[in-house]
């Protein structure tokens, strides 16, 4: 019997009963639906200190910056062609950067009216990366259809995504790195080193939009400010906004390099 290797073709739209599916849309809306149940899971499992009242107030802070600040970047990675998209395209066009940094604002936002001083970002932490990752292979299933895929390259890893050149599969780069960090991070927090409320997402946030900073480059962007994307723009706002933490862990790495 010849062993044969079953190569799925990109975009990956599959056909059930006469329906072609949209994998990336489906996947999209698996990954809220599966974050949010684990962060339910995770919530039970914890003492959040935080009241019901105000984590509700918390989340829906964070829902609608997120939709306002992903629209915002996703049309500004290129004005000129969005200009001439209708409105509606413009609404569902969207970036998980965007929605990243527009989520953190609207909590700081929503904590400020409700008056509460606890970080509320650490329960979070998992279900966000959990739900980054199930998207992006959404992303990688639609190919050159989503803004996700990279530029032409003749490393091993390049792939064809649709259109016959081989890419770099960005949104493959990313499924590895987050898993990597989503084990990290789990470990960290079951470890017995004491954190401070807020510095496991912190470390999320920094590591992510690190990475997102230099994978941009990778890209095939059409438009740039100062010759960076807007994506890499609000990469360093956000890195500058989480300044002191950056500097704390520098710090930390240089006390234990002595160490050693």
């Amino acid at each position: 019997m010849n062993n044969t290797l079953l190569i799925v073709s990109l975009p990956f739209e599959p056909v059930v009963f006469g329906v072609k599916l949209n994998m990336h849309l489906i996947l999209e809306y698996l990954a809220f639906f599966i974050g949010f149940r684990y962060y339910v899971f995770l919530r039970k499992k914890s003492t959040d200190v935080i009241s019901s009242n105000n984590r509700l107030s918390i989340i829906i802070g964070a829902v609608f910056g997120a939709l306002f600040l992903s629209r915002v970047v996703a049309f500004f990675e290129n004005p000129v062609a969005h200009i001439h998209e209708d409105w509606l395209y413009n609404l569902n066009n969207k970036t998980i950067m965007g929605g990243l940094f527009g989520g953190l604002l609207g909590v700081e936002l929503a904590k400020k009216i409700i008056v509460e001083k606890h970080s509320s970002g650490d329960l979070f932490t998992l279900p966000i990366i959990l739900g980054i990752i199930i998207g992006r292979i959404g992303c990688f299933l639609a190919g050159i259809k989503e803004f996700t895929y990279g530029k032409e390259t003749t490393w091993f890893t390049g792939m064809d995504l649709g259109d016959g050149i081989q890419r770099h599969p960005i949104a493959l780069y990313e499924v590895v790195f987050l898993t990597v960090l989503f084990m990290v991070i789990r470990r960290l927090k079951n470890s017995n080193h004491t954190f401070k409320n807020g510095d496991i997402f912190k470390l999320f946030m920094v590591c992510y939009f690190s990475l997102r900073f230099f994978i941009e480059f990778l890209k095939p962007n059409g438009f740039y400010i100062l010759g960076l994307s807007s994506i890499q723009i609000l990469c360093l706002i956000c890195l500058i906004y989480y300044y002191k933490f950056i500097l704390q862990g520098i710090t930390y790495v240089r006390k234990k390099l002595y160490v050693l």
